[in-house]
């Protein structure tokens, strides 16, 4: 478990962990410039289990100690970062369909993601924006709450009704992506809420994750994932190119020029890493047909 750090919001260490200096006053240009920064330097991962979702907590971490978190830490540290600089932000329950959850499912509290309101724009006179920070992979900018087809760089997603309830979203990704899409309600959720959620998944579902390290950005071209020793990096002009990396430098290497990570045991992180990733038994669990 990691020990939680001050809990003050740094903003300056925040923002410099993106890559940023002062941002200016709320706009869709500085929401999108935030929205883009997050996603390309502050990785999904699950080298470390933190102790809870504390947004405070997971800002600390993020600004002071160079590390990520899942979906719950990372969108609530961003909505925590984005009421500070002046947005109107609310957080809400959702739920991811992929190759390792199928669905589509019902906003469930096993993800969430940010909508930001107030900021109209071209196409968008509502003026509300839907961010996700949390997942790793899908949209590297902000998606208009418009129903339609809306592309982002090379990447297309289509925001329509969800099957599952009346009044909730669905988010189809793009087809090259491995996420199949999230859907997710108009409802506001309280951070509070996705305590249990997180130490349920934790304990139970995504406990093999905690085991072999998951980690995953991404940015305008594609994502760059490493689950175990498998690393993936995906770029929409060229596809997929996925090597097994086989040695401590390799993956060190790996973390700190691709993720920016430094991970908290080092070399002996690898070892357990790369002991859980050779048993066949454990990586099945995340790629039934090897």
């Amino acid at each position: 478990m990691l020990t939680t750090p001050d809990v003050s919001l740094d903003i300056d260490g925040y923002l410099k962990r993106l890559g940023l200096g002062p941002v200016g006053a709320p706009s869709v240009e500085n929401l999108a410039l935030l929205h883009a920064a997050h996603v390309e330097n502050v990785p999904f991962q699950t080298l470390e289990r933190a102790d809870d979702v504390d947004p405070y907590a997971a800002a600390g971490r993020i600004a002071r100690a160079g590390l990520g978190g899942v979906c719950y830490q990372l969108n609530g540290a961003f909505s925590l970062l984005l009421d500070t600089l002046g947005y109107r932000v609310t957080l809400h329950s959702a739920a991811i369909e992929s190759g390792w959850a199928g669905g589509p499912v019902s906003p469930d509290d096993s993800h969430n993601v940010l909508l930001v309101h107030d900021l109209p724009a071209a196409g968008n006179p509502a003026g509300t924006w839907i961010l996700d920070v949390g997942s790793g992979e899908g949209f590297h900018r902000p998606l208009p709450l418009v129903a339609g087809t809306h592309r982002i760089g090379n990447a297309v997603y289509t925001l329509r009704p969800s099957d599952t309830a009346g009044g909730d979203w669905r988010i189809d990704y793009d087809p090259d992506e491995s996420c199949r899409g999230v859907d997710f309600t108009v409802r506001t959720s309280r951070w509070e809420d996705f305590g249990t959620p997180y130490r349920t998944l934790a304990d139970g579902p995504m406990a093999v994750f905690f085991l072999y390290g998951w980690i995953k950005r991404h940015h305008a071209e594609g994502f760059d994932e490493l689950i175990g020793c498998q690393f993936t990096r995906y770029r929409s002009a060229v596809g997929r190119e996925v090597r097994t990396l086989t040695s401590a430098d390799e993956w060190l290497a790996v973390l700190d020029e691709v993720f920016g990570l430094a991970p908290v045991e080092g070399a002996a992180q690898w070892e357990r890493v790369h002991a859980n990733w050779t048993q066949q038994s454990l990586r099945s669990l995340i790629y039934p047909e090897s």
